[in-house]
């Protein structure tokens, strides 16, 4: 495995800062969110999921939904709800904007308050978690808009993409 440190994350924040981050004009000028190579996005480029009509997941929620509950779900509970050791996401995904979400995760965080202190240790150099960032977002916007209902494992629409293969092998190196 790979081993990703300050360097990485760095990069991937000066990627991800070349995203446009506001549209122009009025939403009927753009589609609400686009797909290439089975990824979805918002008009500005913010990684989003696809749903179908039947309940089916597009294969990044789908990957997500599969990262989050390998990585993030001992401390922030089943589907993102929260336990005793660490807050729900649910709730902080309804304001958190994508990069603040990509910062968070790479870099920790570390929050004070009267009662208690709250680390969220940076995951920057954590390849299974840096490598599958986009569909864990996405896994937990589907969750935080109600999209994605609790108590169960979604389905997926579509086998692995493979851009998805190829990014997989890129970033892990299996």
């Amino acid at each position: 495995m790979k081993h990703f440190g300050i360097g990485f994350a760095l990069a991937t924040f000066a990627l991800l800062a070349a995203l446009p981050l506001t549209t122009s004009g009025s939403s009927q000028d753009k589609p609400a969110k686009t797909e290439e190579d089975g990824k979805w996005a918002e008009a500005d480029g913010t990684p989003t999921y696809n749903i179908t009509a039947d309940g089916k997941v597009d294969w990044y929620t789908y990957s997500g939904f599969r990262r989050y509950h390998s990585e993030c779900h001992v401390c922030h509970g089943p589907e993102g709800e929260g336990s005793t050791y660490a807050p729900g996401l649910i709730g902080s995904m309804k304001t958190m904007k994508y990069m603040e979400f990509m910062e968070v995760v790479a870099g920790g965080r570390t929050i004070t308050r009267p009662d208690k202190t709250s680390v969220m240790p940076a995951l920057g150099d954590n390849a299974n978690v840096m490598c599958y960032l986009d569909d864990i977002y996405v896994y937990l916007k589907a969750r935080t808009d109600g999209a994605l209902p609790r108590g169960s494992r979604p389905e997926r629409a579509v086998e692995k993409p493979e851009t998805a293969i190829q990014h997989e092998k890129t970033c892990i190196g299996s």
